[in-house]
């Protein structure tokens, strides 16, 4: 299973999901361009130590980030059609995530083999991108049986 975040605009969140994957021994790929220097100091600062072992992959662009994924993709949205908790994940999902300001355009979107959804209170638009990618993540790791060897 691996994260693939679309065109990141906030260094911050990339740092704290950087983190999240170092913990939990996931793979990131950034589809770049990002909104921000790759050496800014809010992703080292949210990333802590942890950022550096993380396994991190950067694409020039969509192109090329599509010409390497071997598994699902699977889109976390706000235009999902699945709510979290129906979708069934695999181990080779690739979990997409949207720029924080824009999404993904209306290609990215039509490219997900599956696209899902966290629920939320009515009224409420979107959840911080890093705080989603933790909930699906750890959804989707919990449903490929990830977390039985660990501690």
């Amino acid at each position: 299973m691996r994260i693939a975040l679309f065109q990141p605009d906030i260094a911050g969140n990339l740092g704290t999901i950087l983190r999240l994957a170092a913990c939990w021994g996931v793979g990131v790929d950034v589809i770049e361009p990002a909104g921000f220097p790759w050496s800014d100091r809010a992703l080292a600062r949210a990333g802590m130590d942890y950022a550096a072992v993380a396994d991190v992959v950067r694409h020039a662009d969509w192109a090329a980030f599509r010409a390497t994924v071997t598994g699902r993709l699977v889109l976390a949205t706000t235009a999902g059609a699945t709510p979290l908790y129906d979708a069934a994940f695999r181990g080779d999902d690739v979990l997409l995530f949207g720029s924080e300001g824009a999404g993904v355009p209306a290609q990215v979107h039509a490219a997900a083999d599956l696209r899902v959804r966290v629920p939320m209170r009515a009224g409420f638009r979107s959840l911080n991108v890093a705080v989603a990618c933790g909930i699906v993540l750890g959804e989707a790791l919990r449903q490929a049986g990830a977390w039985a060897d660990r501690d």
